[in-house]
């Protein structure tokens, strides 16, 4: 059941986070002269209040120190003022993106089930950083608060039956471009005593596009169908076209260099034409780092 709600959490993340920083927005005073904990900590217990299955709400000063005790459903815990939390993603998250953030779901202190924690940086008016104002809920009631509708979970069930069917299509293709490639070693009599040049390339082209061909559905399925999200720097369809784009690299890399090859011993005056496809391979290998570039810029604004 885990897996699932984190995948769900996952589809819902950006309505969690914006109910969460219209909560903040419209409760907490921010960019305003003389601010004070005194100002905000009312607030906080307020939007608490508003929130039956909230956790715990807490105040931060400026370099992740809790100022304020940790208000929870049934206790307030004075022991906690004093604590570090510089190191924990709700503080850190919040500070460099400068706006409100949630977490991904981790186990509670408090109550040892999963929980997410949104989190608002307050600042002056001059625009420095004051206090950090977070609030804790469980994962479950997160999931319920930004539920999808049931036009948005058909549109996904879709995309994923859409995925999944694009996905094993190129699977077959994978698998019979990979038969061929085999099927050559037997048709050629391709042998380490006997075999022809011509033959060895065909069938290594084969080979390769399978092996292209075979990574792009893998990743699609696994990505798509199945919802194992890795920690990458790129993700979402940013990521699958820069798996998808490498291995069209990958895969004219490989023919090129054996055209070379090919060439080199056959027909040197034809040697130039292999090197268009090196020079290809080069733009298609510096554009691809331009788009990862730009397209990182972007995740982390």
């Amino acid at each position: 059941m885990v897996p699932i709600d984190i995948q769900r959490f996952s589809e819902s993340r950006t309505k969690a986070r914006a109910y969460f920083c219209y909560l903040f927005s419209k409760n907490i005073p921010n960019r305003l002269p003389s601010i004070t904990q005194e100002m905000i900590m009312p607030r906080l217990l307020k939007i608490k209040a508003e929130l039956e299955k909230c956790e715990g709400v807490y105040l931060l000063d400026s370099k992740g120190v809790q100022v304020s005790p940790s208000y929870t459903a049934d206790k307030t815990i004075e022991d906690d003022i004093g604590k570090i939390r510089a190191h924990r993603a709700y503080y850190y998250r919040a500070v460099r993106e400068e706006r409100c953030t949630i977490t991904d779901p981790y186990p509670s202190l408090i109550t040892g089930d999963l929980t997410v924690t949104a989190s608002a940086p307050i600042f002056c008016e001059n625009g420095d950083l004051k206090y950090v104002a977070c609030l804790d809920m469980p994962l479950g009631e997160v999931l319920n608060l930004a539920q999808l509708t049931k036009f948005d979970t058909g549109f996904s069930n879709f995309f994923k039956y859409a995925y999944g069917t694009f996905s094993f299509a190129l699977l077959a293709v994978a698998i019979l471009l990979f038969l061929k490639g085999v099927q050559s070693f037997f048709i050629h009599e391709i042998t380490p005593a006997s075999f022809d040049i011509k033959h060895v390339f065909e069938a290594t082209i084969l080979l390769t596009l399978s092996l292209a061909i075979f990574d792009l559905s893998k990743t699609l399925i696994e990505e798509e169908i199945l919802g194992r999200h890795k920690e990458h720097n790129i993700s979402g369809p940013h990521k699958t076209m820069v798996r998808f784009l490498g291995s069209i690299i990958i895969a004219l890399s490989i023919e090129a260099l054996m055209l070379v090859f090919k060439f080199a011993i056959t027909d040197p005056d034809k040697l130039q034409y292999a090197m268009f496809i090196v020079g290809g391979v080069g733009f298609l290998l510096m554009s691809l780092a331009v788009y990862i570039k730009f397209t990182k810029l972007k995740i982390d604004e």
